[in-house]
C-alpha cells in the first residue's frame, strides 16, 4: 500500500508538472523564450514523466527486500538510469534543432551559417555518445562483477584510454575524423567540393562520412578519413561565388580578338553571369592547334556548371556557322 500510495503520488505530480510546465511556456515564457522552451517541454515531456514515476517507484521500494522485490528494485535501478539518459539525449536533440532553427535559411551565401551546422551535428552526435557511454558505465556498477570495469569506464582515464584503445577501428577513426573535419574550418555543409574526379554540394557532415549530392544528382559517400588524408578542392570555402571554364581548340589562324569579342557578347548576355569578372586566354598550343579558355564567374557551383555549358555550346556554334576555318584541321606536306 504504501510502494502504490507514492507511485501514485508520483503519477499525479507529473500531470501536474505536465500541465504546469505548458502553462508557464504559454504565458510567461510566449515573449522572449517560448522559441526554445515549447520544443523542450514537448520532447522531454514523456522521458521526464518516467523518470519521475520510476524515481518514486524506486524510492517506494525498500532496499532490505529479500528475493524478487530486490531484483525487482535492481531492475527498477536500471531502468531509471537508462530513462535519465533518454532524457538527456532528448534535450540535446532539441538544442540541436533549436540551434538550427535560429540559423538563416540561406546556406549557400552565408559562410557562417556553413560553419554552424557543419560544426553542432557532430557535437551533438559526440555528446550522446558519451551519455551512452556514461549510462552504460553507471548501469554497470550496479551490478558486483562487474563493478570495477563500470567505475573504468566513468573515470577520465578509463574512458581515454578505451577510445585510444579502439582508435584503430575503422569507425571510431571516421568519428575522430568526423569531429576534426567539422572544426578544422576545410569544409562545410553548402560547399562546392571537387573530389574522386567529380564536383558536388556537401549535404550533410557525420561523424562517419560526409554525403555530397553531385552535378548530376547523383550520392556520394565518403568517410571522414577521406578528408584528413588526401587532397580535395573546396570552391567555395572563402565565398559561394564559383569561376567556371571551358577550353576549346581552334586553328592557330584563328583571330583571338574576334573570338574574344563573341565571347564578351555571350558572356554579358547569359543571366547566370554575376557580372564580376571574365577572361578569355590563350593558354597552350599544340602542333595542330591552340587552346583557348574562357573563364566566368556565377553565384554559385550549379549556376558556373551551366554557364560553362552555355559558353561552350555558343562558342561552338559561331566558329561553325561564322568562322569554319578556324575549327582545328590537320596539315600535312607533300614532299616531290
Amino acid at each position: 500500500m504504501h510502494t502504490a500510495l507514492i507511485v501514485l503520488a508520483a503519477l499525479a505530480t507529473a500531470v501536474v508538472v505536465d500541465l504546469v510546465s505548458g502553462v508557464l511556456v504559454r504565458r510567461v515564457a510566449r515573449g522572449r523564450y517560448r522559441w526554445l522552451l515549447e520544443p523542450l517541454r514537448l520532447a522531454c515531456r514523456r522521458p521526464a514523466a518516467t523518470a519521475l514515476l520510476v524515481g518514486a517507484l524506486y524510492y517506494a521500494l525498500p532496499p532490505e527486500l529479500a528475493g524478487w522485490g530486490r531484483y525487482l528494485r535492481h531492475a527498477t535501478l536500471l531502468v531509471l538510469i537508462a530513462v535519465g539518459a533518454w532524457l538527456v539525449v532528448r534535450a540535446l536533440h532539441v538544442a540541436e534543432a533549436v540551434a538550427f532553427s535560429r540559423l538563416p535559411s540561406n546556406l549557400a551565401t552565408n559562410r557562417r551559417v556553413r560553419r554552424a551546422r557543419t560544426q553542432i551535428r557532430p557535437v551533438r552526435r559526440l555528446t550522446v555518445a558519451v551519455v551512452t557511454v556514461l549510462a552504460i558505465g553507471l548501469i554497470l556498477i550496479t551490478f558486483r562483477p562487474v563493478r570495477l570495469f563500470g567505475v573504468s569506464i566513468l573515470t577520465s582515464a578509463g574512458v581515454v584510454g578505451a577510445l585510444i584503445g579502439l582508435s584503430a577501428r575503422t569507425a571510431l577513426a571516421n568519428a575522430f575524423a568526423g569531429i576534426q573535419v567539422a572544426f578544422a574550418d576545410g569544409l562545410h555543409v553548402g560547399d562546392v567540393l571537387v573530389v574522386e574526379g567529380e564536383w558536388g554540394r556537401v549535404e550533410e557532415v557525420k561523424l562517419t562520412n560526409v554525403v555530397i549530392r553531385l552535378w548530376d544528382e547523383r550520392i556520394l559517400i565518403l568517410p571522414t578519413t577521406y578528408f584528413t588524408e588526401r587532397p580535395f578542392q573546396n570552391w567555395t570555402r572563402n565565398e559561394s561565388r564559383v569561376i567556371g571554364k571551358i577550353q576549346i581548340h581552334v586553328d592557330h589562324t584563328a583571330d583571338l580578338d574576334d573570338l574574344r569579342r563573341e565571347a564578351r557578347r555571350l558572356v554579358e548576355s547569359a543571366l547566370l553571369w554575376d557580372r564580376s569578372q571574365w577572361v578569355l586566354q590563350m593558354v597552350d598550343a599544340t602542333a595542330q592547334t591552340v587552346i583557348v579558355q574562357v573563364q566566368a564567374s556565377a553565384a554559385d557551383g550549379a549556376s558556373a556548371w551551366d554557364l560553362s555549358c552555355d559558353l561552350r555550346e555558343g562558342l561552338i556554334r559561331y566558329l561553325r556557322d561564322q568562322h569554319p576555318q578556324w575549327l582545328p584541321r590537320t596539315r600535312s606536306q607533300y614532299q616531290p
